[in-house]
């Protein structure tokens, strides 16, 4: 993994107090998304006081884990992923911790991908940033305005930057070939059968501010995905870029119910997005373990997922004995059988917009899922399970598939939950 140097550690009035950052970690460590784990508040302690004591240069992967998880000197750390699955973890928790509108005046510490080396910022002015319009739509002295549904926006993918790598690059191109197949396939899908499909949609095409399809990054995920799969090939060639091949699927077969109204809509990999750019329309969060979006906005639901050690799991909250579902193993061969998923649609307190959401604990579930949104036959077996005036309500379903050689099979409706 490559590291970067330290970032200052500067304010408005100067380098910050390193009693203040201190002061901040015990905050951030005290609160639930780290009290429920043992390595993820080691690992962040530990590379935070390294740095404050000028010892950030050092913070490497194998330094990391001899020091501060005990391994020994000469620990495989291809076999042992601990520093790099811990410090994806930290960083996907960081970002929830200051998601939330309680947190947004303290002091920030942030984790970037590729480093090691943590950063500290004060707060920025909270702002909503306004929606992007092209410049002809604007008259001269005139303010912004949003752009009218009947335009179709060339979607916002990574803003260019002079450090683009070659998998950032082909990240881009598989995007622009999912829009391609969502729009082919849009466009010959019979329209008869759409029905239950344009109704589940409807909160989220029938908006006239653009639509948000934040997207998942495999990040750590390869290796810990191919660890899971004892080195299965067809994981490995599952990634592209940071991107999950799976995840591109989803958002080809998603994009299909915005086709006959021509909505404008922008694609975001989950670290790019910002709880502002979230708040200026609709959302389709894709993916799960790998969006911190998708965990943050299911926290709260009745069905969500959570980590216990290094077993991922999809949680049922209102069960007495807090039932779960979790990755299915073919124990003789050592490959992955069963993956499971959650479909919600709901309105979202905390940024005041429609959502939808399509995740899996793996990349299989979360296939399998949009396969039931794009699917008027598996949609209609969601549908059935709910109130007849489902479309008024919230909803939220628990998706199960068999995995065969790779690969998400028919989806299978587990469970469905309804709430004004």
């Amino acid at each position: 993994m490559l590291e970067e140097p330290a970032k200052e550690s500067s304010g408005p009035n100067g380098p910050l107090e390193p009693v203040a950052i201190r002061s901040q970690l015990n905050r951030v460590l005290a609160h639930p998304l780290f009290t429920h784990s043992k390595r993820y508040p080691v690992l962040l302690g530990y590379v935070v006081e390294q740095t404050l004591l000028g010892r950030g240069a050092h913070l490497k992967e194998r330094t990391i884990g001899v020091e501060a998880f005990g391994r020994e000197p000469d620990y495989n750390v291809s076999f042992d992923p601990v520093v790099r699955t811990s410090a994806s973890e930290v960083r996907k928790r960081l970002i929830q911790y200051y998601y939330d509108p309680e947190h947004s005046g303290e002091l920030v510490i942030e984790l970037f991908a590729g480093s090691y080396i943590p950063a500290f910022r004060e707060p920025e002015p909270r702002k909503i940033e306004a929606p992007e319009i092209s410049p002809e739509s604007v008259q001269p002295d005139a303010p912004p305005a949003v752009p009218p549904s009947s335009m179709l926006n060339v979607p916002e993918i990574i803003k260019p930057r002079h450090s683009r790598t070659r998998k950032q690059m082909l990240a881009a191109v598989w995007i622009l070939l999912a829009l391609a197949a969502g729009f082919a396939i849009g466009r010959y899908r019979p329209r008869q059968t759409a029905s239950s499909i344009d109704r589940f949609w409807k909160p989220i095409t029938s908006s006239q501010y653009p639509i948000t399809y934040c997207l998942g990054e495999p990040g750590d995920a390869p290796e810990l995905q191919s660890a899971l799969f004892g080195g299965d090939s067809s994981v490995r060639n599952s990634m592209s870029g940071r991107l999950n091949v799976s995840d591109v699927l989803t958002l080809a077969r998603t994009i299909v119910p915005l086709v006959p109204r021509h909505g404008t809509f922008r694609v975001l990999p989950a670290s790019e997005t910002s709880f502002a750019q979230l708040r200026e329309g609709p959302v389709v969060l894709i993916g799960a373990f790998d969006n911190s979006w998708t965990m943050r906005v299911t926290e709260k639901l009745r069905f969500g997922f959570e980590t216990e050690g290094n077993v991922r799991k999809l949680i049922d909250r209102k069960s007495a004995n807090r039932n779960y579902w979790t990755l299915q193993w073919d124990t003789s061969h050592r490959k992955l059988v069963g993956d499971y998923a959650i479909i919600a649609r709901i309105h979202d307190m905390t940024t005041g917009q429609p959502v939808i959401v399509v995740g899996g604990i793996l990349s299989g579930g979360t296939e399998a899922a949009s396969e039931v949104l794009y699917n008027p036959v598996y949609l209609n077996l969601l549908l059935d399970k709910a109130p007849k005036n489902w479309d008024r309500l919230n909803i939220e379903a628990v998706i199960g598939t068999h995995i065969i050689d790779g690969h998400s099979g028919p989806p299978e409706i587990l469970a469905v939950e309804t709430w004004q």
